[in-house]
């Protein structure tokens, strides 16, 4: 019987960090911060429809700005806008391109579900995001 105890256990204890973003990237540093959106603003009204994304470049939203989209209900993404595969320059700020987005620096795409790109070795750098009511909280 006690075997099973220490399996249940160990199950419990990995099942604990699940929302747990990996943003290790030595081009990228995480610095903490905190964005609020309200979508109900007309600015960020698109974010109310899956597909839609939008860049953000406020002041406090990331490095270079986040890229927000609507995943699907109640899915938010979150993306650093900075192109994971270079140090910050003048280019290194990434374009929105339908549901990808686009590096100027090297012309890499990247999956705005996944923050996956093709031929890269870093992903996009995901952030948090909590639905509260109307407002998203993008957070590091």
């Amino acid at each position: 019987m006690k075997p099973s105890i220490f399996v249940f256990l160990a199950f419990l204890m990995l099942n604990c960090q699940k929302d747990t973003v990996v943003n290790n990237n030595p081009y990228l540093p995480n610095y903490n911060f905190s964005f609020i959106i309200n979508t109900s603003l007309p600015l960020y009204n698109s974010l109310q429809f899956p597909g839609n994304p939008i860049l953000i470049t406020s002041a406090g939203a990331g490095l270079k700005g986040i890229i927000v989209m609507n995943a699907g209900v109640n899915d938010y993404r979150a993306f650093e806008a900075s192109c994971p595969n270079q140090y910050p320059s003048n280019c290194s700020q990434l374009i929105i391109n339908g549901i990808n987005a686009k590096c100027p620096c090297d012309d890499k795409e990247y999956s705005l579900y996944t923050g996956l790109g093709t031929g890269v070795l870093y992903p996009l750098k995901q952030y948090r995001v909590e639905v509260v009511g109307a407002n998203l909280r993008v957070y590091n």
